[in-house]
């Protein structure tokens, strides 16, 4: 330790405004959580891909690998957070939140995998919505007997993730529209159908998605202020905090590539549902970071960021990343639609109604975060079985 690094030459509050070294800012950032001992598996995965070590061993490597990178970007993004503001700052931490998700679906997608894409990201919408909410909900009722939030916030929220939802919905009944139909339609005329649909939505969707930002941001921000954390000190310097994000970002990229890659084989040959993959276990390791986030956030009687983290991580999704994934795969000649198979329509409709009718009041308990935890575990066990 230097002696600059000894000395307390500053104040506590001049101290918190003091910008770390590169190196003390990455000392904080690999230390700071045990988490942080699973990034031995990220040069593993790489190499159990580049060595052919099997199918089993690349996917788990890599699954396992997601876990601490995705806690490093939340990290980074909250050092990020602190110097720009809550209110931008909660727009970056719900982006990267999800940068783990958009990584694996835009992998998926490069690689033709359609069916993957759609499912982690209906994956983690029900991830959010129900585990992460849930377990909020839960671990906010065992400390007092209500939890109160922004109502008139959370009703807006529950709006937005309803619309998304109802665009899923759309594709899902003009597809089944056609099946029943006694005219006959052939598959290239009803998958055409089916584009146009999903393009123009997408793109009414991703202005929506905008308007969304400007209402939280600006012209209804007070509904979604929060109170400031007092004595917060920024652990890594702006300009360290943003290359880590690049870093870590790229590094998950080569993870989440192989991860994907391996995916059908592991189903194949160890009988494990592809749907359970990729709807349960893809964004359980996605979310780590924001569960955790979430339930601590929740614990302090801080329910407006809880919501933020596990709704306002899924309207991100739902009307932002989707919508925006169809028009890259439209520019890269991929026919992704929004077109999700009529069980995952379901049970997101489900879940998003459940949401909704739990929000409206501004409160919340444990028995309704029991309910949405119940509900959660329900969906895995149909998707376990599901081919």
């Amino acid at each position: 330790m230097t002696d600059a690094e000894s000395q307390p030459l500053l104040e506590p509050s001049q101290q918190s405004r003091s910008n770390p070294s590169l190196v003390a800012s990455a000392r904080w950032l690999i230390l700071n959580s045990r988490i942080n001992l699973l990034t031995v598996f990220v040069p593993l995965g790489i190499l159990a891909k580049v060595l052919n070590w099997g199918p089993l061993a690349i996917f788990l490597f890599n699954f396992i690998a997601i876990v601490p990178l995705a806690k490093l970007l939340g990290d980074a993004t909250e050092q990020v957070s602190i110097r720009v503001g809550q209110t931008i700052g909660g727009l970056l931490n719900a982006t990267f939140g999800n940068a783990v998700e958009l990584i694996v679906a835009v992998a998926a997608l490069f690689q033709g995998q359609l069916r993957i894409v759609q499912m982690s990201l209906v994956g983690s919408i029900l991830s959010n919505l129900l585990l992460v909410l849930g377990c909020s909900f839960v671990a906010g009722g065992i400390y007092r007997s209500e939890n109160t939030f922004a109502q008139t916030a959370a009703q807006a929220s529950g709006s937005i993730m309803t619309l998304g939802c109802f665009t899923m919905v759309v594709p899902a009944a003009y597809f089944s529209s056609i099946l029943d139909s006694n005219v006959p339609v052939s598959p290239d005329s009803a998958e055409a159908g089916l584009l146009f649909i999903s393009r123009g939505t997408s793109l009414i969707l991703l202005a929506i998605y905008a308007g969304y930002i400007v209402f939280q941001l600006r012209t209804h921000s007070y509904l979604y202020a929060v109170e400031e954390e007092e004595g917060e000190q920024e652990k890594m310097s702006p300009k360290a905090a943003v290359i880590a994000l690049l870093v870590i970002t790229i590094i998950t990229s080569f993870n989440a590539d192989y991860l994907v890659s391996a995916i059908d084989d592991v189903a194949r040959d160890y009988h494990i549902s592809k749907a359970f993959i990729g709807i349960i276990l893809l964004p359980l390791v996605g979310n780590a970071a924001e569960h955790v986030t979430s339930i601590w956030m929740a614990a302090k009687n801080k329910m407006e960021i809880a919501l933020g983290v596990a709704i306002g991580s899924s309207i991100q999704i739902a009307v932002g990343l989707v919508p925006m994934l169809v028009i890259v795969g439209w520019m890269i000649g991929q026919p992704l639609t929004l077109y999700f198979h009529t069980f995952e329509t379901t049970t997101l409709f489900v879940t998003v109604l459940l949401v909704n009718t739990l929000i409206q009041d501004g409160k919340s308990n444990y028995l309704e975060g029991a309910m949405l935890v119940g509900l959660y575990i329900v969906i895995a066990l149909s998707f376990w079985v599901r081919a």
